[in-house]
């Protein structure tokens, strides 16, 4: 039975012991999703900019994904225009600081040298100077005041285009059949929705205004090179070479150690996540010490590899620098010997060297830049991947909504979760209005299915389903939804009041109506012990009232709504013999007058039922009341007999048992 859960990650568990002990390669696709789940962040332990080196996930189609991705920045081109002009802006006027400086720098330098050489009346222009630096300190903020408007335009488009994307999102999963979600664990899902759309947000804010200045930057410090000595710049262009070479050379020597340490860092969450979740069954069976070993070998693992992949990469500043540094030295003595020869000013070798450091740090941005923006497509193709999904068919509408009987017909009914190997064929039931419809078998008979064609989960291959005259293909989903109510054996209960719980199915009730519903449902009286009544907050797992009050809660919620038809799976199988008594009358109390899909699991809590449908491989093989059934010896009879020899044999068990 489809259920929504109250935890948002709750996907199957495995024993972190189990996980330990088969191997991290063998680590379940769930957890692997927790893990996406648990670290945003690009980085191996968090935060900003990839290290060199670090292993980047790359798209499958990387122009088509980057095409869509574009097609998100058309409706803001106005505004792009405006951030590139302020980019371009604030970054020549950077750049034209140190040529400026430089002639402030000359013009001492002149001055300095008359003096030294007695000329008389020799003297520095100060006046000169200060009006350099004057121009300069104008200069500095208007590309401050640029750089500003720039980030603040770009983080509105920024925002902007992820708001549109995250809105796609939701009206896309909304519009998704519930065969999908069956077929994807629930943090692959989140991660795609949280961790991709995070990722593409932060690129955008960040790194793309960072890419288009860096750009700029060196084509306007190359320019800059270039006007003040082409010989300089071509010794300075040598260097590069040696730097592309560090960085290659090192990258794929810290690449693998990323990867190790992404790796045990996944399973270090794992561990953790199983041994805190688990840690009462842990102490149960004395494994602390086992947990602590564990989570010291993984914890072992994780230093390992870290230390090696951030000392590696760390090598790559240390001996860019010391490259840098022979271009500062080569461009200093040269720079030199050509100002003694006065082919060049002194302030030119100044605002060079400047240059030359401006032009590196930008090199070293764009690789970065590089490497995001490649993840960041990647993350994009994946949130694609999911806007790409089949949607469920759309709703033709062309009905009214049924009459509210709760009379229900299967007529040659044909589904299969596969094309090519039907389910379910040529089923035909035909149930008469406040019927109530017992649906036996065992595990995998198709008795879910059976219900989630009802409701329309899934679409029917062929026949029809028709509720009161009326085909379910010819109602809008949510008004056919209407007609029911549900009552598993996997109780919902969201975070919020008891009395919010108790009217999610109809918001419009008032106080005493919810009342009503909770005294027919024989939850009243727990409600009224409880210290805030109806005002209760319950947590996000509902863990402050025991199963069987959750139970009679989801009851209350059922009667409130009042369905036509109930669906109601075996509510009482894990509660108490008392509890029990009260679920068994709420739902007999609940099932008065209305029509009832019964999924039982327990065959004596159905002896009552009009009809009594025994499936078995997808196939209806027996109908019948339950004496009929027992009576003809057939598939149920064995059913029914074999549950009840189990039964009994556990009661005399209990009764037999030393205390």
């Amino acid at each position: 039975m489809y259920t929504v859960r109250s935890s948002p990650l709750n996907f199957p568990r495995r024993n972190w012991l189990d996980v330990k002990l088969a191997g991290k390669d063998n680590m379940s696709d769930e957890h692997r999703a927790f893990k996406d789940v648990r670290r945003p962040n690009r980085g191996g332990f968090g935060g900003g900019h990839r290290p060199i080196g670090m292993p980047v996930e790359k798209a499958k189609d990387f122009k088509g994904t980057l095409k869509r991705l574009v097609n998100y920045f058309k409706p803001y081109r106005l505004r792009l225009a405006i951030i590139f002009g302020a980019a371009i802006v604030s970054t020549v006027f950077n750049i034209a600081g140190p040529r400026i400086l430089g002639l402030a720098t000359t013009k001492l330098f002149q001055g300095l040298m008359l003096k030294l050489r007695g000329v008389p009346g020799a003297t520095v222009d100060y006046g000169y100077i200060a009006k350099i630096v004057t121009i300069l300190t104008g200069l500095y903020i208007l590309s401050a005041l640029f750089a500003y408007f720039q980030q603040f335009v770009m983080a509105g488009v920024a925002q902007r285009i992820v708001y549109n994307m995250r809105r796609d999102l939701h009206l896309k999963l909304g519009k998704l059949p519930l065969k999908f979600f069956d077929s994807r664990t629930h943090g692959e899902i989140l991660s795609r929705v949280t961790n991709d759309i995070d990722n593409v947000s932060t690129t955008l804010q960040q790194s793309l205004t960072q890419l288009i200045t860096s750009l700029v930057t060196i084509g306007g410090v190359l320019v800059m090179m270039f006007v003040i000595s082409p010989l300089l710049t071509l010794i300075s262009i040598l260097t590069l070479p040696l730097v592309i070479i560090t960085i290659r050379a090192i990258a794929s020597r810290s690449q693998k150690y990323f990867k190790s340490q992404q790796q045990s860092l996944g399973e270090l969450n794992g561990h953790v996540e199983e041994m805190y979740t688990g840690h009462k069954i842990i102490k149960a069976f004395g494994r602390e010490q086992l947990s602590i070993a564990s989570f010291t070998a993984i914890n072992e693992e994780l230093y390992d590899s870290a230390w090696k992949a951030q000392f590696i990469s760390s090598l790559i500043m240390p001996l860019m620098s010391f490259i840098n540094n022979i271009g500062y030295v080569l461009v200093s003595v040269i720079g030199g010997i050509m100002v003694t020869r006065r082919s060049i000013a002194i302030g030119d070798v100044q605002a060079f060297i400047q240059y030359l450091r401006m032009f590196t740090q930008p090199i070293n941005q764009t690789a970065n830049i590089a490497n995001i923006i490649q993840s960041t497509v990647a993350s994009a193709e994946r949130v694609f991947e999911l806007l790409d999904e089949a949607e469920e068919r759309p709703d033709r509408d062309v009905s009214p909504a049924a009459a509210g009987r709760g009379a229900v017909d299967f007529i040659d009914v044909t589904f299969g979760y596969q094309e090519d190997s039907p389910l379910i064929e040529n089923m035909n039931i035909h149930v008469r209005p406040g019927q109530t419809v017992a649906i036996v078998g065992p595990t995998g008979a198709g008795k879910t299915t059976l219900v989630n064609l009802l409701m329309r989960f899934y679409e029917i291959s062929g026949g029809q389903i028709v509720i009161d005259g009326v085909d379910i293909r010819d109602l809008k989903r949510s008004r056919l939804r209407t007609v029911f109510g549900m009552v598993l054996q996997d109780t919902w209960l969201f975070y919020g009041t008891i009395r919010e719980n108790i009217a999610y199915g109809r918001s419009s009730a008032g106080d005493r109506e919810i009342t009503q519903a909770a005294k027919a449902a024989h939850a009243d009286h727990f409600i009224r012990a409880l210290p805030d009544g109806y005002d209760t907050v319950l947590n996000e797992e509902a863990t402050n009232i025991s199963q069987g009050e959750k139970q009679l809660l989801t009851i209350a919620r059922a009667i409130l709504a009042d369905p036509a038809i109930l669906i109601l799976d075996e509510a009482t199988s894990s509660v108490d013999t008392r509890t029990e008594i009260y679920i068994q009358k709420a739902m007999h109390q609940l099932m008065q007058g209305r029509t009832s899909f019964v999924i039982a699991h327990r065959l004596s809590t159905i002896r009552d039922a009009d009809i009594i449908l025994v499936m078995n491989h997808g196939r209806i093989i027996e109908t019948g009341t339950h004496e009929g059934l027992l009576a003809k010896g057939g598939f149920y009879a064995e059913l029914y007999n074999s549950q009840f020899e189990a039964e009994s044999g556990e009661e005399r068990v209990l009764v037999t048992s030393p205390s």
